[in-house]
């Protein structure tokens, strides 16, 4: 018998493809009855549990979860890590948001130790809403990228950081320099990328926050390190476009800052893309690059509605991002609820199964990740979630009128959070076990 061979009995369920592309009923493969088998943090088989049964090495234990749904772990595309302590801040968009809270709030992490009790307590959140992978804004100062890392290291978990690199229009103590930046964020790479499970992204905060010159050492890195990611923020407020105009008179557009700076590829991914027009969804998707819709900070700043139907027809690769601290939860099913009532506003429908894809492998696929996160594929790494479909009575008693996994996921995805989540396995290991 393999040593570290696993069986977990139950519903499974993950998403084969895009909708937009291969159709719904081409898009998902789900197994009322299924099994999953797990050996040395990666996916052996996945199917129906009648059929596979007979052809298990003996001695194998299968675990039975009966009334449980497993799926693959959850992707976050862009979430902020110094903003777990004023996540829910009341009463500004985007702009007077950042300088009332956000730089405050960044300022604490010159402090290690500050930095270490976030990043403990914003992992325990990742994992308790079943997210096992996410791209992470630090702040300015390296020791918030060496917390984090430390700890998703510590768990076995497959993560994406980097140090903001900020050098104007921010309070001082919050800006690094073109070389300074430069220099702390190459220092980075070289300890922590391709460690473990670890990814580096080089992170300008935003145009308005870096300079021509601190842009084109962002641009620097990512030439000198061809397999570190890209991750800002793009046209997300309106007064910010404008204010990116002012500040770069000689460009044609916001998007044309981080092009002419040699920022777009296919490691890159840009925040919101609220504002975007056809032609920049086209510039985005030629350059590889994807962008993560962010629903439910979007409607808590106030920043607009993206439009999901426009980067469809340009097949712009798209990922989910919680957002948080304007997002207001951790959880990838309460975000997919607000996400769905964004394509309502635009007389748009979010189904179930784009809705799925959108939480995992369209996340993965966002992240350059796909090949071995995002499914319940063999050979896959063993990042999943356990749902408990009983997790509250409300949820109980609504499953039980369903027809078929289509609504049952919808109802997941409208009635879910936190506490649906029973467990979480990152590379085969549990990381998160409900109470």
């Amino acid at each position: 018998m393999p040593a570290h061979r696993q069986a977990y009995r139950c519903a499974l369920l993950h998403s084969l493809g895009d909708p937009a592309v291969t159709g719904l009923d081409g898009s998902y493969q789900y197994w009322p009855d299924g099994l999953l088998q797990v050996e040395d943090g990666h996916i052996v088989a996945a199917g129906d549990a009648n059929e596979a049964l007979p052809y298990l090495p003996p001695g194998i234990e299968v675990e039975a979860l009966p009334g449980r749904l497993i799926m693959p772990g959850f992707v976050d595309t862009h979430i902020h890590l110094p903003q777990l302590g004023m996540i829910g801040a009341f009463g500004e968009q985007l702009l007077d948001w950042l300088n009332h809270y956000t730089f405050p709030c960044e300022a604490r992490f010159a402090d290690p130790a500050h930095a270490q009790d976030v990043a403990r307590r914003f992992i325990a959140e990742l994992l308790r809403n079943g997210t096992s992978t996410a791209l992470v804004f630090a702040s300015v100062h390296p020791a918030s990228v060496e917390a984090f890392f430390e700890e998703a290291l510590r768990l076995g978990l497959r993560m994406l950081c980097g140090k903001v690199m900020m050098d104007r229009n921010a309070p001082p103590e919050l800006l690094d320099g073109p070389d300074h930046g430069y220099a702390q964020s190459r220092d980075l790479i070289e300890r922590w990328h391709g460690r473990g499970r670890l990814h580096y992204a080089v992170t300008p905060r935003f145009a308005p926050t870096s300079s021509a010159e601190q842009l084109e050492a962002a641009g620097r890195l990512l030439r000198e390190y061809p397999s570190v990611y890209l991750h800002t923020h793009l046209s997300e407020n309106r007064q910010e476009i404008d204010w990116v105009r002012q500040l770069f008179p000689e460009r044609a557009g916001y998007l044309d800052v981080y092009a002419h700076h040699g920022l777009l590829g296919p490691r890159s991914v840009l925040a919101h893309g609220v504002h975007l027009d056809g032609h920049e969804c086209a510039q985005l998707a030629a350059a590889g690059a994807a962008v993560a819709f962010c629903p439910t900070s979007n409607l808590f700043l106030g920043s607009g509605l993206f439009n999901l139907p426009q980067a469809e027809r340009h097949q712009l690769k798209v990922g989910l991002g919680t957002d948080v601290g304007a997002g207001t939860s951790f959880s990838i099913l309460q975000t997919l609820n607000e996400a769905y009532k964004v394509m309502q506003l635009q007389g748009a429908s979010l189904h179930p199964f784009k809705s799925l894809y959108l939480a995992t492998l369209g996340g993965a696929r966002a992240l350059s990740l796909d090949d071995r996160i995002g499914q319940l594929r063999p050979g896959h790494e063993a990042d999943f979630v356990v749902l408990d479909l009983a997790a509250t009575p409300l949820l109980e008693y609504r499953l039980r009128q369903c027809r078929d996994i289509t609504e049952t996921l919808f109802v997941l995805m409208t009635l879910g959070d936190d506490r649906v989540i029973e467990r979480t396995y990152a590379h085969g290991n549990r990381v998160h076990q409900r109470g």
